[in-house]
């Protein structure tokens, strides 16, 4: 039989951007710090601050943006129940014609619809006309908690690294490791979602790579502990 993943889609997304950013921002975020010259205890509070601020952030922003995304499905679902009572002959005719645009010949067409919309009328009206389905229906709850968790994880990884890795090469040693992070991070997201590993691991490192320079750029070009 075979396995399909788009269930995966919702909690997937959010995992994975929650995880990515909690890397890249705390990475940056630690890097341009050394490069100002702190020293490794300023480097550390400030990453614990990065870490802490953007979970709130990010499971603060996945509410707000899913929830939209929720009042929009909830009120043209709302609309389409009400035409179904005010006006079911002309729904059924919108159905006929969705299905014969996909292929299927009228009176194929129109036994498919009446037989979809006496099991379930707004189900079907729903997932063929408005392309709202059990798997892609927003979930802010689930979306912000995804998102707050997989920052958190992600986060805790550069400070690890912070508090294992000697002041010196500080800013190296979380450079190469979070790197290695993120392609690992890109490997796996892809492999869940069944994308191609490989291609997915460079994209994640590419624009990694850029957000971290740029940071410890401005550090050193600042050069003042913050």
């Amino acid at each position: 039989m075979e396995k399909h993943r788009i269930h995966r889609v919702g909690w997937l997304r959010a995992a994975v951007l929650g995880a990515n950013d909690g890397i890249v921002s705390t990475a940056s975020l630690v890097m341009g710090v050394a490069a100002a010259g702190s020293d490794s205890s300023t480097v550390l509070l400030t990453g614990v601050a990065g870490l802490v601020s953007g979970a709130m952030s990010m499971a603060a922003g996945e509410y707000v943006s899913v929830s939209s995304q929720a009042d929009t499905e909830k009120a043209d679902l709302d609309l389409e129940r009400r035409e179904l009572e005010r006006d079911p002959v002309y729904e059924h005719q919108e159905m006929v014609q969705i299905y014969i645009n996909r292929g299927l010949d009228r009176q194929l067409a129109e036994q498919v619809t009446t037989q979809l919309m006496e099991h379930d009328a707004l189900g079907a009206h729903a997932r063929d006309e408005l392309g709202i389905s059990v798997n892609t229906r927003a979930r802010p709850v689930q979306a912000a908690l995804a998102s707050a968790a997989s920052f958190s994880s992600g986060a805790s990884l550069p400070l690890a690294v912070v508090l294992l890795s000697p002041s010196g090469i500080l800013q190296w040693t979380v450079a190469v490791s979070c790197l290695l992070f993120l392609g690992l991070l890109g490997g796996i997201a892809a492999k869940a979602g069944g994308a191609p590993v490989v291609r997915a691991a460079l994209r994640v490192c590419g624009w990694s790579a850029l957000a971290m320079a740029a940071t410890s750029a401005v550090g050193s070009l600042f050069g003042v502990a913050v």
